[in-house]
């Protein structure tokens, strides 16, 4: 006989009665004392007896960490200053009964508590608790079954078979039955079936712990889109509106045109709120479906104002003023001031969407900037023409957000640049400022930088400021003068990949590899502006090392960069208190002098700790690095470099 997956269970958890159900609970009876002495001010939480341990035996087919966290017993933190937690009765006797729940809700229903001890500390101010759990045979899904689903494709419910999380073989599961269940309602409704309902039934399949799980659906009536109403757009055109949707009357309904749709109109930055719902009346099935956009318009110009402080840029401010319906047609003028005592300067965008075709989106971009850099001064002018489009979005029913772009920018530039007063006075470097085409007396250039760039970058990380979990990959490919004219001519190619990987609740891996080269054209080294030669180290990069430290050396020690970078490193990211957390990295890289030309055996190497503070703008980040392998004759500003040590203070995590 089949029964209804989610239909809720008669479950009667047994009540502690320490003489006949466990009888390992003699330990607790000094604690019982404790209480019963202390009377009520031990049931709140600011009671007597702390709970120094919670360990489990016995946990092997579910996660230990998502077992506690279903708990409201905690064990206390042992720093001085961490959260501390008490004991009560009453909230363990509840916890007993939340692991054999825990356990049933992930199939295996003969899971039970055999044996617990409550240890009472010397001073009878503590408990160490161990909690002996039974799994027991687990209930599994012998085999699943699908009826009704003959109105999808084949190839499409060949995928849905793939996509659903819960599989033959595996624990009945209700948390994954219901994402199944609704993953199958979602592909249904996919297909133009709006109407639709999937209903999960079980039936006890070979043996008392095997299920045969049926997945049956009511498809409904076949619909397409009808009348379309949009609400709540004052000042935003019902055609810019349009654009956005994915959907048009008369097309069949498909789940994903709502979702990708609504997606797009916050995508534009000038809702606030906007819900894309069908509208159709209780109980009927038209075949037209109407469909209802209901939109609020936020705020159209914005400003925004900051002061902050690193160890790199020291003391900066940035103005920020910005409007999100530039002119109408959901543009977007930005303009953008900064000082700080690495660069200043003011920069302007202006982005046109759905330019020069609805999927794409035009940007033009103009700049007055100073860069001082620890090897070069640069003041640039000009501007850049960038268009670009979406290879690729995250469907409605994808486990992972991701996303690919593709970009191609023309950038015209005027550039004027020099080099250091070190690298200058340095008699060994004067042939190679020759080479570069700077003056020799001055070490100055200047002219037109004219390029072509391709960018691809694609993403499933959940956040840009503060991932957890899915990787980031990109690559750049920019080819300088020959096409589009200019001073400089090259071809450049950078490749980078970040990785993250959360292990258990809190504490998460995270690892970056990037590489580049850059080749003048003609083998020319003064083809290459001096500005676009490769230096590591600082605060981002290899962290036992300042900023721009890591590159080859003149004769005299003072780095110049070079024309092949590879640098990779990892971080364990641990969580101490609140919004404090601990990391402990490890970094790796070098730069070498020519293009497509590096030896894994002259890496750097450095270690080292450091703390990061969850702020609404992003993790305060502080670093200590030390080198490993020292760069020998290093000097920066002149002076020779002996400290092995470099502590870095910055906002937002490294990578």
């Amino acid at each position: 006989m089949a029964r209804d997956v989610f239909a809720p269970h008669h479950v009667h958890l047994f009540r502690i009665h320490p003489a006949r159900r466990l009888p390992r609970l003699y330990p607790l009876l000094p604690v019982l004392c404790v209480l019963t002495v202390a009377g009520g001010c031990v049931e709140g939480e600011q009671g007597v007896i702390r709970v120094n341990q919670l360990k489990f035996t016995g946990v092997k087919a579910v996660k230990e960490g998502q077992l506690r966290a279903a708990l409201a017993t905690v064990k206390s933190s042992k720093l001085p200053w961490g959260a501390k937690h008490y004991f009560t009765r009453d909230r363990f006797d509840a916890d007993l009964k939340r692991m054999t729940a825990f356990y049933r809700d992930r199939g295996y229903s003969d899971a039970k508590v055999k044996t617990f001890d409550v240890k009472l500390s010397p001073k009878q101010d503590a408990v160490d608790i161990t909690v002996n759990i039974d799994e027991g045979q687990p209930t599994v899904v012998e085999s699943i079954e699908f009826n009704g689903f003959d109105v999808i494709p084949a190839g499409h419910f060949a995928e849905l078979k793939n996509r659903i999380p819960l599989k033959a073989g595996q624990p009945l599961d209700r948390a994954l039955a219901q994402v199944t269940r609704e993953t199958a309602l979602d592909e249904v409704k996919d297909h133009g079936y709006p109407y639709a309902s999937v209903r999960l039934t079980d039936r006890i399949g070979s043996n008392d712990h095997a299920r045969v799980l049926t997945i049956s659906t009511t498809p409904g009536t076949l619909a397409r889109y009808g009348p379309i109403e949009i609400t709540g757009n004052s000042s935003v055109s019902d055609a810019v509106v349009l654009r956005q949707l994915t959907f048009r009357p008369g097309r069949r309904y498909r789940l994903s045109n709502i979702e990708e749709s609504q997606r797009k109109l916050y995508q534009i930055q000038t809702f606030q709120f906007a819900n894309i719902e069908p509208e159709v009346p209780e109980g009927q099935q038209p075949e037209l479906v109407p469909t209802k956009v209901t939109l609020t318009e936020g705020k159209h110009r914005k400003v925004n104002f900051g002061v902050g402080y690193g160890s790199e840029e020291k003391a900066r401010t940035t103005i920020d003023w910005r409007h999100v319906n530039f002119f109408g047609g959901a543009r977007t003028m930005q303009i953008t001031g900064r000082y700080s005592s690495l660069d200043r300067g003011i920069r302007a965008n202006f982005k046109q969407p759905a330019f020069p075709a609805p999927r794409y989106g035009l940007t033009l971009s103009g700049q007055t900037w100073h860069n001082d850099e620890p090897a070069y001064v640069l003041d640039t002018q000009g501007g850049s023409v960038t268009v670009e489009r979406p290879l690729a979005r995250p469907g409605p029913f994808s486990q992972r957000l991701a996303t690919t772009n593709l970009a191609f920018t023309y950038t015209n530039q005027y550039e004027r640049y020099s080099v250091t007063p070190e690298a200058l006075a340095d008699p060994t470097f004067r042939n190679t400022l020759i080479a570069l085409g700077l003056n020799p007396e001055t070490g100055t250039d200047r002219g037109l930088l004219s390029s072509l760039a391709f960018d691809i970058r694609r993403t499933t990380a959940e956040s840009q400021v503060n991932a957890r979990t899915g990787y980031v990959a990109s690559a750049h490919i920019e080819e300088a003068g020959n096409v589009v004219g200019g001073k400089y001519k090259y071809w450049e190619t950078i490749l980078e990949g970040r990785g993250y990987l959360s292990l258990g609740q809190r504490a998460l891996v995270a690892v970056r590899a990037r590489g580049g080269s850059i080749r003048a054209s003609g083998n020319q080294d003064a083809n290459i502006p001096f500005f676009k030669r490769y230096f590591l180290g600082g605060a981002s990069s290899l962290r036992g090392w300042g900023r721009f430290e890591v590159s080859p050396l003149t004769e005299q020690g003072s780095p110049v960069g070079g024309y092949t970078q590879l640098e990779t490193s990892a971080e364990l990211r641990v969580p101490v208190w609140g919004s404090l957390s601990a990391v402990a990295f490890a970094d790796a890289g070098n730069v070498w002098g020519n293009a497509w030309d590096f030896n894994l055996n002259d890496l750097r190497y450095d270690i080292g700790p450091g703390l990061r503070y969850n702020t609404p703008v992003g993790p305060i980040r502080v670093d200590l690095g030390y080198q490993l392998n020292p760069i020998p004759g290093l000097l920066v500003n002149g002076k020779e470099q002996t400290r092995r040590v470099r502590f870095h203070f910055s906002i937002g995590q490294a990578f």
